[in-house]
């Protein structure tokens, strides 16, 4: 096992050589696990419903699909706690190889459910469960890819909030990659999209879960977790301590992500309800939209990262969750025009208020944590919010939606949800260009 005085010799260019191999490692594997989360988002914004729940009206229909998408984010945090617990005790490495092929098969699978019309409300009961793997899958990924990137980066150098925003760039990448393959599956199977098309996205991620953990099993585990290993420094129960230790960083961890996770999935899920059911625009309109958007995302997610070494981390989320209540009124209104060049426009700028707040969360979250606990903590904090904020969010826009005939009605929800994220925000302790590799509480 490396020691730390290994690490501590380290040339300057090879730590630099370790640090891009550990950022590719962690964006390359995120792009993967999310594009494996994202093609269900697709699926059932287009094609659930019918499939899976045949015997309901349309609208009850999008809402049992998004249910079963819901099921992905409560299971969020079980992965989390899962593999918060091994990645602060086994390492960070060894804890992502198994997230990673947790999520892949798990994708693979969903290829080959059977529909409402072959095995009845089974096949619903399947793809929910592979669903749930999903979730738990996701659930621990997150956490250990930032603190694979971030704990590379030197406790002097003043780029954390850069460095740890390469693993968000796998959000955006991950629905670049998903969108467009699935544009590719419109377009090859046509007609037979609705039978057989929709799968082929799914079947395709198996290779990219190959190259992950090609990319993976050749880094190194951080300096800062081998510091704790040699040190003995590794708790028993990981979970119990951080919640006993710093209830107040989870708690500010899920909520503080209201306002940014809330309408990243009404942007990138429920839009092809909405954009389809009730514009009436064609499919691949809103995809090619949603492509586009998630391009703009890749570069705006990294420059917002960016911005917080500089300005603070606080101070930027504090600024994306104001940008992302109002936008989402502007949203809306365009979205109701039901103008194409309006309603295209929209969904491309959709993610930079977005981008805001998610560029700087990874660092602002992990950050938080003392380096024994920060997989548990930064991961129970990010993924609680999938259950109050990114699950129910594309149910609770179609529920407000048929309730109140206004796309407005959505937006004032959005706006209470970034309310939210603004005063959690500024409860939340902020680490900018501290020395986050020692123990805070020793």
């Amino acid at each position: 096992m490396t020691s730390i005085a290994a690490y501590d010799s380290l040339s300057a260019d090879d730590h630099s050589r370790e640090l891009r191999k550990a950022v590719i490692a962690s964006t390359v594997g995120t792009t993967i696990e999310w594009y494996d989360f994202f093609l269900y988002g697709t699926a059932a914004g287009l094609v659930f419903g019918g499939l899976y729940f045949p015997n309901s009206d349309p609208t009850t229909a999008t809402l049992l699909a998004f249910s079963t998408y819901f099921v992905g984010f409560a299971a969020r945090p079980i992965g989390a706690a899962i593999f918060g617990h091994y990645g602060d005790r086994i390492g960070r490495k060894a804890t992502l190889i198994v997230t990673l092929m947790l999520m892949g098969i798990a994708t693979f699978l969903i290829a080959f459910v059977p529909t409402y019309d072959a095995i009845g409300i089974w096949g619903g009961i399947i793809l929910t469960l592979l669903r749930a793997i999903q979730g738990i899958g996701v659930g621990g990924e997150w956490g250990g890819s930032v603190l694979l990137a971030m704990e590379w980066s030197r406790s002097g150098r003043h780029n954390r909030g850069f460095v740890a925003s390469w693993p968000q760039f796998g959000v955006p990448a991950g629905l670049f990659l998903s969108t467009i393959v699935m544009l590719g599956a419109t377009a090859w199977s046509g007609d037979q999209f609705p039978n057989w098309g929709w799968r082929v996205p799914f079947f395709l991620s198996i290779v990219l879960v190959g190259i992950g953990l090609w990319i993976r099993l050749g880094i190194l585990e951080t300096p800062v977790f081998q510091e704790l290993l040699n040190l003995n420094k590794i708790e028993r129960a990981p979970i119990v301590e951080v919640i006993r230790k710093q209830p107040k960083e989870v708690c500010l961890s899920a909520l503080l992500r209201m306002g940014q996770q809330s309408p990243f999935y009404i942007f990138t899920a429920f839009v092809f309800a909405y954009g389809v059911g009730t514009l009436h625009m064609s499919r691949d309109f809103i995809l090619s939209a949603v492509l586009v958007a998630s391009c703009i995302s890749m570069i705006s997610t990294p420059l917002f990262g960016h911005i917080s070494d500089r300005i603070g981390r606080k101070k930027m989320y504090l600024i994306g969750s104001v940008t992302c209540g109002l936008f989402a009124f502007l949203y809306f209104g365009m979205l109701d025009t039901a103008i194409p060049w309006a309603v295209f426009l929209a969904i491309v700028v959709s993610l930079i208020p977005h981008d805001m707040m998610y560029g700087p969360q990874a660092a602002l979250i992990a950050e938080a944590f003392t380096p024994r606990l920060r997989y548990s903590g930064s991961s129970l904090g990010y993924q609680f919010a999938s259950v109050i904020a990114g699950g129910p969010a594309p149910l609770i826009a179609t529920a407000l939606f048929a309730a109140y005939h206004t796309g407005y009605a959505i937006a004032i929800y959005l706006a209470l949800c970034a309310a939210i994220s603004f005063v959690s925000t500024a409860y939340m302790p902020d680490y900018t260009r501290k020395d986050v590799s020692r123990e805070y509480d020793d």
